[in-house]
């Protein structure tokens, strides 16, 4: 006779849902992974950014929406991957509801922390590169880097915080990073 096979437990959005206040999970194929609180400097990194990305936007009458974590995407349309990244570039009007995003971003910035290293340089790098985001950035205070995947030309840039970083999705938008860094005293 064989032994019994574990069950794994498969989570869906309604688990999500379910956390107790003030806790914050994301959910990738079906399986929790906690999240720690940001650090004020992982703050101060995604205002500036977001902030950045927001100013072009709107100056060039874009049609695209910037939003800034905790903001709920929905990566698949499905009910077994939900993330929140630190900045999320949607253009498709029709994959926003009042509740996130259904669907893969355009452009997608994650700040590394300690505790999210692994997630946001391997498990969330799949995950946003098979489910049709068409580019994300790695930006990795600590270790002075700033990683661009363009998956749609399947260009990969390393940058530091003293270079300026041309966007993929916008031809005539770069950020510079030596100001943030500067502004906000990183290195």
């Amino acid at each position: 006779m064989l032994p019994a096979l574990a069950h794994e437990t498969v989570y869906t959005v309604d688990d999500i849902y379910a956390l107790p206040e003030g806790k914050r999970a994301e959910l990738i194929d079906g399986q929790f992974f906690n999240m720690a609180p940001p650090t004020r400097m992982h703050q101060r990194i995604a205002g500036e950014l977001f902030a950045s990305i927001r100013e072009y936007i709107h100056k060039n009458h874009g049609s695209c929406e910037v939003d800034l974590a905790p903001f709920a995407v929905f990566l698949n349309a499905d009910d077994l991957t939900y993330v929140e990244p630190d900045i999320s570039v949607i253009c498709d009007p029709q994959k926003l509801t009042e509740r996130g995003c259904y669907g893969a971003p355009d452009w997608i910035i994650e700040i590394v922390s300690p505790g999210s290293r692994r997630m946001d340089y391997f498990t969330k790098l799949f995950q946003y590169r098979t489910s049709g985001v068409r580019e994300y950035w790695i930006v990795d205070p600590d270790k002075n880097r700033i990683l661009v995947y363009n998956f749609e030309t399947k260009d990969t840039g390393d940058y530091t915080f003293a270079d300026s970083v041309q966007a993929g999705i916008y031809e005539d938008f770069s950020i510079d990073f030596s100001a943030i860094s500067k502004q906000l005293d990183i290195l």
